[in-house]
């Protein structure tokens, strides 16, 4: 069992940055893959990054360079780092966990999400 935590989302203005933060405990952090995913309100759950053992990333079309993923294993804690903020980034942000098994089974965990609102 994996627990995730998030943090750092709030009200921010266009244009501005925030940080955010995904603390995990309950197993050991640097098997997983980690990732971020939003959810609008009306709209699907997308893809905002991810980021492998290895540290490889890969991030959703619509990040364009904006946001970083990165990961601390020391600290067992995921980050992402959001510049350039627009209006349709406003979403809660949840963190992902997930290794595949050898049977092939998903292992997989969700954060509760963090709001992140950006409006001037």
């Amino acid at each position: 069992q994996v627990q995730l935590v998030e943090s750092g989302g709030g009200l921010v203005q266009p244009g501005g940055s925030l940080r955010l933060s995904c603390a995990a405990s309950g197993s050991i952090f640097s098997i997983y893959t980690m990732g971020w995913y939003r959810q609008a309100p009306g709209k699907q759950r997308e893809l905002v990054g991810i980021i492998t053992r290895g540290g490889s990333t890969k991030y959703g079309d619509y990040v364009k360079g904006r946001f970083t993923i990165s990961r601390d294993n020391a600290k067992n804690t995921v980050y992402l780092q959001m510049n350039s903020l627009n209006s349709e980034d406003t979403a809660v942000y949840h963190c992902n966990a997930n290794r595949v098994l050898e049977s092939g089974y998903v292992e997989a965990y969700w954060g509760q999400g963090t709001q992140v609102t950006v409006s001037s």
